[in-house]
């Protein structure tokens, strides 16, 4: 009997031990001083790097010469943009910063936003072309979501200005057993890539100059602290089955 009201004792442990509670499972909790309404944080534009892949369609009145700088057809109803096809559709920035326009060269774009490339563009083809109108957009738009969440990956974010929470609702959100209060998110810069921490329980985060996500952003949400298991994944059928069935086998002895 000693033995089973040990193992009773175990089992109710791990379970307390499992438990999450609601105010480390709540988004945005006021802290300190917060106030209801948090001065929001200002976006920033994202700027091109090496690698990166810039889709760029030429308009213009006479179809040959949009054809000549164009990588689709002028006539193509949409763009269905996978990993696998960025670089049949778009021009790849290179190891210096730089994209290569049929007959017009080099044109840098390093360092510089999508705002600041298309009059530059649309410069460099005034040779060619004659009132052309330039599109220009980012086609590796993807941000990874790793850790505790639902449903981790890599996903195509189609919104200029995505927030991080939207970001995680692609994931499916944060599962129970995630640290809301120690996200990490990995940030391309010019020159390598920063690490930062930050927490999505404190509403603060509005302001949080990561409160936006950035193409080729890595979120990682790590573990709590001292998760042994899941609650859905651990047997506890069994053991209460095999518990019930021992102290039936010791009446019977008895």
């Amino acid at each position: 009997m000693k033995s089973v009201l040990f193992i009773a004792i175990l089992l109710l442990s791990l379970l307390f031990t499992s438990c999450i509670t609601v105010r480390k499972l709540t988004y945005l909790q006021k802290t300190g001083i917060s106030a209801d309404t948090v001065a929001a944080a200002i976006p920033e534009d994202y700027k091109i790097q090496p690698f990166d892949n810039l889709f760029i369609r030429v308009a213009t009145p006479d179809p040959k010469w949009a054809d000549m700088f164009n990588t689709m057809q002028t006539n193509s109803s949409g763009i269905n943009v996978t990993e696998q096809s960025a670089d049949l559709i778009s021009y790849s920035v290179d190891t210096e910063g730089n994209i290569e326009l049929p007959y017009a060269g080099k044109v840098r774009v390093a360092g510089k936003t999508l705002g600041m490339i298309k009059p530059e563009i649309e410069n460099t083809l005034k040779a060619y072309v004659a009132d052309a109108s330039i599109t220009v957009k980012l086609v590796n738009n993807f941000i990874s979501i790793l850790g505790e969440v639902r449903t981790p990956g890599r996903y195509l974010i189609y919104k200029d200005r995505m927030n991080v929470f939207e970001a995680l609702a692609l994931a499916g959100d944060l599962d129970d057993f995630s640290n809301r209060q120690k996200l990490q998110i990995i940030r391309q810069i010019e020159g390598g890539s920063i690490v930062r921490e930050f927490s999505i329980n404190d509403r603060n985060i509005l302001a949080s100059e990561f409160y936006y996500v950035m193409p080729n952003d890595v979120i990682y949400a790590e573990p709590v602290k001292g998760r042994f298991f899941r609650m859905n994944e651990f047997p506890y059928s069994v053991i209460l089955s095999t518990i019930t069935t021992f102290i039936l086998i010791l009446s019977f002895i008895k």
